[in-house]
């Protein structure tokens, strides 16, 4: 898949559940819940020790979730992203060789920014989408708008991750230059051990009900995932 494409599927749900999942008999469990609660994507992080394993799963056994690689430190991790099925990946920093080898692999690749001198490392680099890591951390939606009013021209895009809650998600969604939000509250570690899947689907929903509020979202523009 091409990598305008995968960000423009990620654009158009504007939510990346972002998830660090220790078994692997919750993969498919997990993946059945993001699909039902419409939001066919998630970013799997190398947090855990089951991470490639697990994207390996869910990209096998279901197929119509668009499956992400996070935390992506090295070019291992890159490598295992790659050989496990990932259709993207995503760092929590900018390292270029990194962004270097994922252009050589063709993967999609989302580095993480902080500041001016990074967004400008990763336009020089190609990079179309720019994590904005710790989101809030770092001063949140007016730390975003500021950073982007010199680079709006270059059309860069963001996904700000890090103490998004339902709370804020709205102020985060409406930002012009936001493509969309990293989800660490959709999933939970505690959610995954407890099995608690509805809650899960719930989260989801209501997520994707607010993306669809902010941006105008309508049932017939959406793709059918299920």
């Amino acid at each position: 898949m091409k990598p305008e494409t995968v960000l423009d599927q990620i654009t158009a749900l504007g939510i990346v559940p972002v998830i660090a999942i220790e078994q692997v008999e919750a993969a498919v469990p997990l993946a059945d819940a993001l699909l039902e609660g419409g939001l066919p994507v998630v970013e799997i992080t190398f947090r855990t020790a089951a991470a490639a394993e697990v994207i390996r799963k869910i990209t096998e056994e279901r197929p119509k979730l668009l499956v992400g690689a996070g935390t992506v430190l090295t070019t291992a991790n890159l490598e295992a992203a790659r050989n496990s099925g990932a259709a993207f990946a995503v760092a929590p920093g900018l390292n270029p060789q990194i962004v270097r080898q994922a252009a050589d692999l063709g993967l999609p690749f989302i580095p993480g920014v902080a500041t001016p001198s990074e967004i400008e490392l990763g336009l020089a680099m190609g990079c179309k989408m720019l994590k904005f890591f710790p989101a809030e951390a770092l001063g949140g939606v007016p730390m975003i708008e500021a950073l982007s009013a010199p680079y709006k021209h270059t059309a860069i895009r963001f996904m700000p991750t890090g103490g998004i809650q339902p709370g804020n998600l709205e102020s985060y969604l409406r930002v012009a230059t936001v493509a969309a939000v990293g989800g660490t509250w959709i999933a939970k570690k505690e959610d995954l051990a407890g099995a608690q899947w509805e809650a899960i689907r719930g989260r989801c929903q209501a997520a994707r009900a607010m993306a669809a509020k902010v941006r105008n979202y309508s049932a017939d523009r959406q793709m059918d995932y299920k």
